[in-house]
């Protein structure tokens, strides 16, 4: 593998960690020990993929993401965020967007590059299919749209089982507060609108075969 992933987190126990499973792999990495060191690598260096860690200080991991996000010249670089801390339900409906995966710590090395794998098949994918929507004629916006919709699918999807878990709504008898279960029913419903129109979309694409 030829990938670059940046590892950002500002225990260097934790990044010295992730480093080595990742080069075991293949992958080359670079450290950044905290938000404003990974925004100042960023201005020279491109990676493919960055690994981000929530609980910093003191720039925390959401903020170091908006930063990422903001600037045109990193935000397409795929962003996957891993912490020990339970994100809430506020974080999920706020960030999810710009999120390519999430992991909680602990990470088992599977876990972690699964996750990335995982990135990595689906944007290679999604490029190949839109090279054939584009010689297809399908309009610009639509190719777009089909793009953030197969990572907004997936995120929420992985995002769901995470909340679900850390709030224990698949223990049978487990007293779940109500605006937790209205907030993950409205995130169950986000992916069912987005996978009706996925389905739409495909039909358009099959039916211009």
């Amino acid at each position: 593998m030829d990938s670059t992933i940046l590892i950002v987190d500002d225990s260097s126990f934790i990044v010295d960690g992730l480093a080595a499973i990742l080069k075991r792999k293949g992958y080359t990495t670079l450290a950044a020990h905290g938000g404003d060191e990974c925004i100042r690598i960023l201005q020279t260096v491109k990676p493919d993929l960055i690994l981000l860690d929530i609980m910093m200080e003191p720039m925390d991991g959401w903020e170091t993401l908006g930063k990422i996000k903001e600037n045109s010249v990193t935000k397409e670089i795929p962003v996957l965020m891993f912490s020990a801390k339970k994100i809430t339900l506020a974080e999920a409906q706020e960030h999810s967007m710009n999120l390519d995966d999430f992991v909680s710590k602990p990470v088992s090395p599977s876990q972690l590059l699964d996750s990335i794998q995982r990135i990595f098949s689906r944007r290679n994918d999604v490029k190949e299919e839109m090279l054939v929507a584009q010689s297809k004629g399908i309009d610009p916006v639509v190719i777009d749209e089909y793009s953030a919709l197969r990572k907004s699918v997936e995120v929420d999807k992985n995002l769901l089982v995470v909340l679900r878990s850390s709030r224990g709504m698949d223990i049978p008898g487990r007293d779940v507060p109500p605006e937790d279960v209205d907030a993950i029913r409205k995130l169950e419903d986000k992916i069912s609108t987005s996978e009706r129109r996925l389905r739409e979309i495909n039909e358009l694409l099959a039916k211009t075969a």
